[in-house]
């Protein structure tokens, strides 16, 4: 080409959550059984989608309004019950047109950072899930400005560091929260999220707050929406089906704008972010016109209640065993179902392995491992992969410098449960004193 046509850093935006399982689908070809601990995806981890929930589908699937565009911002009714579920708390209060539907939540980070000026950043999280630290970096053509999550105190948000950075960053015009969070399952205590509300106030930025596990909360915590505590800041709360239904495969997410009047250039930023989905005209109908009826079925709380028991089980089964490792710092979690586990500093290195009996195998990893500037825990984990079949993710990859790993607690099977992260747990020891 005449000219350069990719824009800066573009290659460097990766996403090791899917790339890793290109690796593992060639391991897979010579014969390792592949357990797939390395993304949020329930459906593939076998949870079975209840009949009452595929009648309620397959009946809106035989309904000709069904195959129709809805409106730009979502189907009304639809819009109508969700203002319903958020007025009722007695917090913040919308209608329908503070909602808007996307195909997907990972279509709405993408649309809201890009609606952004590049020189506005959104403080991240760090570790942080990929695709917001992806989407804002890519706004930015910048590296990600990050707040730090406390491994040593529950994976808490540094508040002092948070506070820090927007006090004496002044391109900073947002905060972003995960709750609960992924990667590392942390629950926001309802007094953490009030004291970033105030610093969001005090400095006259919005908040983001991607809740798409919301209603998975376990092992006694508690949180709240961030609409009970926002009062008057601006904020953008992202939600979705694909993790409580779950039906990832709707790609069916929205946000719910608070406050969107109380500031001129906050309105113009949420109408800029309308006015590109109606360029995409609008998004998937059928999970829309799906999710009151289903949400407001009689068995609907009772088949969640039944998953966010199992995480449970799932999340004290896989803290029980990796917290036998001295070398790891490790944190119970208590929503979504993910875990992160950072090694402590120092303790990975570029030489460490695990044997690896096919020679293609060996060959293949070891090509990925011995790459210029391929972080130890990246090693780690390919090792594991090709020695194990266990698939896990790099902890560095989620926008941190932490070295480690993260997980899932979709596994149905107690005893496979069991199996896995005992094995892991040898695996690891073994890995470290090779």
């Amino acid at each position: 080409m005449r000219n350069e046509i990719v824009t800066p850093g573009a290659g460097e935006l990766t996403y090791e959550i899917r790339n890793i399982v290109t690796v593992a689908e060639k391991v897979q070809r010579f014969g390792v059984k592949i357990n797939w601990e390395n993304i949020g995806d329930p459906i593939v981890k076998g949870e079975q989608i209840p009949a009452w929930m595929k009648e309620i589908v397959a009946g809106a699937a035989m309904e000709d309004e069904t195959y129709a565009y809805c409106p730009t911002r979502g189907v009304l009714e639809t819009r109508e019950f969700l203002c319903e579920l958020t007025n009722k708390r007695g917090g913040a209060q919308i209608t329908p047109d503070d909602i808007i539907f996307f195909n997907g939540l990972g279509d709405a980070i993408a649309k809201v950072y890009g609606n952004l000026r590049p020189e506005s950043r959104v403080l991240m999280p760090s570790p942080t899930y990929t695709t917001h630290s992806i989407g804002e970096a890519a706004h930015a053509n910048a590296s990600p400005v990050c707040y730090r999550l406390k491994p040593e105190d529950n994976w808490y948000p540094d508040m002092d560091d948070l506070e820090c950075h927007v006090k004496y960053n002044p391109q900073i015009a947002g905060i972003m929260i995960i709750n609960p969070d992924n990667p590392t399952g942390m629950v926001y205590p309802p007094e953490v999220l009030k004291k970033i509300v105030e610093i969001a106030r005090t400095y006259d930025l919005f908040i983001i707050a991607d809740e798409v596990y919301g209603n998975i909360v376990y092992n006694g915590e508690t949180t709240v929406p961030i609409s009970d505590v926002i009062g008057d800041v601006p904020a953008i709360a992202m939600k979705g089906i694909s993790k409580e239904l779950p039906w990832p495969g709707s790609r069916c997410g929205w946000i719910e704008v608070y406050n969107g009047d109380r500031d001129a250039r906050f309105k113009k930023f949420v109408n800029s972010i309308l006015s590109t989905k109606m360029n995409e005209v609008c998004s998937t109908t059928l999970p829309q016109r799906c999710l009151p009826t289903i949400m407001k079925h009689e068995n609907y709380q009772l088949y969640l209640n039944e998953r966010i028991a199992r995480y449970q089980k799932m999340s004290n089964i896989t803290y029980d065993a990796l917290k036998k490792i001295p070398s790891l710092s490790v944190n119970r979690t208590n929503g979504a179902f993910y875990m992160a586990v950072p090694f402590k500093e120092g303790v990975l290195n570029n030489t460490q392995t695990l044997p690896i009996e096919n020679a293609e195998v060996r060959e293949l990893v070891e090509n990925i491992v011995n790459a210029p500037g391929v972080a130890p825990d990246k090693r780690f984990v390919y090792y594991v992969l090709a020695h194990t079949g266990i698939c896990v993710v790099p902890l560095s990859s989620f926008n941190t410098g932490l070295q480690g790993f993260r997980v899932t607690l979709l596994e149905r099977d107690e005893a496979e449960c069991r199996r896995i992260y005992g094995t892991l747990t040898d695996k690891i020891a073994q890995y470290l004193a090779s």
